[in-house]
């Protein structure tokens, strides 16, 4: 079933205009570092669900065979387009299955839209039914003990085009285990405004029923946080840490 976000769909193709290639680099790099350091055999394959628009991958094949997966055509229309030597797939992380066995399986903080456990627990069953004995599971997400209110700007400019996309992420206390995702995009082609509002809900889960779905599924993780890679965009005080899940299934 396909994604119905304007975001990543209609607007998928301000993703040039918002992020540079570059900005993907660094993380990569960090979670390269972690599979790599958890490893009891050397990574060739890798399934990457929530893949995104393919900024990750464009760094991430330099060292893997990529299997990429999103929920959204946009995204994965960007992702053909920016990696067209990727395999790319229209599918949703909690029901897709490949009857294929990986090295490695990643999922971004894309893995945020899985609003309930039921959800996240699917697409922790989905990971471990795509891994071979030994393989490793990287997660990058958020938990209830370490996220906050924030607010992000990313602004670009090219062909006269300006894009500018504000985001608002807020923990609403009527609402648990939840948080709200708003962006708003203004968009000026040959000085014409064009303003785009959506609202999506996601997920966010104590540490512990992060770990007990883990380990139902077979997993021997480990945390650590990354800090620093979104730092950049933040509007005022505040900080954007990533919970990284890495380890191995059984």
């Amino acid at each position: 079933m396909a994604s119905d976000w304007i975001a990543y769909n209609e607007l998928a193709w301000t993703e040039d205009y918002l992020a540079d290639p570059s900005d993907y680099e660094d993380e990569v790099k960090e979670f390269t570092s972690f599979i790599r350091g958890v490893s009891a055999e050397p990574v060739h394959t890798i399934l990457h669900l929530g893949c995104g628009a393919g900024g990750h991958d464009r760094y991430f094949k330099k060292h893997f065979q990529i299997t990429g997966v999103d929920i959204s055509v946009g995204m994965l229309d960007k992702a053909k387009e920016t990696n067209p030597e990727i395999e790319y797939i229209e599918g949703d992380m909690r029901t897709i299955r490949l009857n294929r066995r990986f090295d490695c399986v990643i999922i971004p903080d894309s893995i945020d839209y899985m609003v309930s456990l039921d959800d996240l627990k699917q697409a922790i069953q989905t990971s471990a039914v795509h891994l071979k004995s030994g393989g490793v599971l990287l997660i990058a997400a958020k938990t209830e003990e370490t996220f906050q209110n924030n607010n992000f700007a990313y602004t670009g400019e090219k062909d006269d085009i300006h894009v500018t996309l504000l985001e608002n992420n807020y923990i609403n206390p009527y609402a648990p285990n939840t948080y709200e995702i708003t962006m708003v995009y203004l968009i000026r082609q040959k000085g014409k405004l064009t303003k785009y509002i959506e609202d999506s809900l996601a997920g966010l889960f104590p540490q512990a029923a992060w770990d007990d779905l883990l380990r139902e599924a077979g997993f021997i993780v480990e945390t650590r946080l990354l800090y620093g890679i979104y730092d950049r965009f933040l509007l005022g005080e505040g900080k954007y840490p990533l919970t990284i899940f890495i380890g191995r299934k059984e």
